[in-house]
């Protein structure tokens, strides 16, 4: 069994409240939860309007697939309008 794990830290200098925020936050990850089958929750920066920490979990039987679809998850979140990925880091368990 494998586990992956993806750290996000990104910015979100659009946002003009938390609501702003959280609505950019939710479709990200509602779009990442649907086309990745993957698990994804708001992890840090809840009170912070401009930024947003978030973290994707998947299980699976190889390594390579993990690696794969978590950098296809990285790429999605580059092309996303509204967020900006600050950073990002990639556990393989």
């Amino acid at each position: 069994m494998v586990i992956g794990v993806l750290h996000l830290q990104l910015a979100i200098r659009e946002a003009q409240s938390l609501k702003d925020k959280r609505r950019v936050v939710k479709g990200l990850r509602d779009r990442i939860r649907n086309d990745f089958n993957v698990s994804i929750s708001e992890v840090g920066d809840l009170d912070r309007r401009r930024s947003a920490r978030l973290a994707v979990a998947l299980v699976t039987g190889r390594r390579d697939f993990a690696d794969k679809v978590l950098a296809k998850i990285v790429e999605r979140v580059r092309r996303t309008p509204g967020a900006q990925l600050v950073d990002y880091e990639t556990e393989i368990l």
